[in-house]
């Protein structure tokens, strides 16, 4: 069955249980969607790589971001970072890849339901996480995306050291993925030129999810939107801090969903299709929009007061999905 962890055999031979060593990795999602539960070993990635059929699209990636997870692998290289709110009104990311592929990503985290709806907008994208929560997967085997899981992909996969499970599960993309698709896979419906007129200076702005914090604070020697993170600057294992050219505060309805975790917090649903307010970060000014996703398969466009569209700066954007 995919994406869950080997049954246990209390009657193992030698042999065999020597050759379940190669793919003890996979053992990273439980019943109840609380990933990686650390009956794998720490080590480094299987010499065997596994590749996608096709690399035309993205490859998206969920990443912790709880505390112990800081700091976090391959963030900077993304082209797009979501944050949304996930239970205990926590916060996680999906980071997506289009025109380079970092050497490592992670620590890489469980799915959600938002994100089956999130990633529609793209042409069969991969999916890499650790696991997702069991009546999940069946939605997950039917969305026209590629997942990939440490049961699929072990040699994709690796544990890091210095941390305990679940926070230290990481991913080789150039293992999973042929290469970076290019710009075009990024079918977002984003637009990228000169500034709208006006807008107000804004030096920081902050976005708060019942149990998370996140801070964004221009820099006009960076260029871009330094981040922090419940209150504590963010920054890469490299020593880098993310400096997303533009950052977006899309406001949209967070619902309960069906699904829970294994402490039976429910999972909160973002809808990401739709319409509603947003505000656009930029060139040290805040841009109020209005944004629309007519269907799922539609990228998300974004209108000033006048119905132009909201042009967002060249680089790395961030999109915080906020409570409307």
């Amino acid at each position: 069955m995919r994406y869950r962890a080997p049954t246990r055999r209390t009657a193992l031979t030698a042999a065999l249980a020597a050759a379940l060593m190669t793919v003890s990795l996979t053992a990273g999602c439980t019943r109840h969607g609380t990933s990686d539960d650390g009956r794998a070993p720490h080590g480094t990635p299987s010499p065997s790589g596994q590749s996608t059929a096709g690399t035309g699209s993205v490859l998206a990636v969920k990443i912790d971001n709880v505390g112990a997870a800081r700091p976090q692998t391959g963030l900077d290289a993304a082209d797009v970072v979501y944050a949304e709110q996930v239970e205990g009104g926590l916060s996680r990311l999906m980071a997506v890849y289009a025109t380079k592929l970092p050497e490592a990503v992670g620590p890489v985290r469980s799915a959600r339901e938002s994100d089956l709806e999130l990633l529609r907008q793209f042409d069969r994208p991969t999916l890499a996480f650790s696991g997702a929560q069991s009546r999940l997967l069946p939605l997950i085997d039917k969305a026209p995306l590629r997942p990939k899981t440490p049961d699929e992909a072990p040699g994709a996969f690796y544990r890091g050291s210095g941390r305990p499970a679940p926070h230290n599960l990481y991913l080789r993309p150039a293992r999973l993925v042929d290469g970076a698709p290019g710009k075009a896979a990024l079918t977002t419906g984003f637009r990228y030129g000169p500034a709208p007129a006006g807008g107000t200076v804004t030096a920081s702005r902050t976005v708060r999810y019942p149990a998370a914090r996140f801070i964004f604070t221009w820099s006009a020697n960076r260029h871009g939107w330094l981040v922090s993170m419940d209150g504590t600057p963010a920054r890469t294992t490299d020593g880098d801090r993310p400096a997303p050219a533009t950052v977006v505060v899309q406001h949209v309805r967070v619902t309960t969903s069906k699904y829970h975790d294994v402490l039976g917090n429910h999972t909160p649903f973002t809808q990401t299709v739709g319409s509603g307010k947003a505000e656009v970060l930029r060139d040290g000014r805040s841009f109020e929009a209005t944004w629309a996703r007519r269907a799922a398969t539609d990228g998300t466009t974004f209108t000033g007061a006048g119905g132009s569209p909201v042009n967002f700066a060249d680089g790395q954007v961030w999109v915080v999905f906020a409570q409307a």
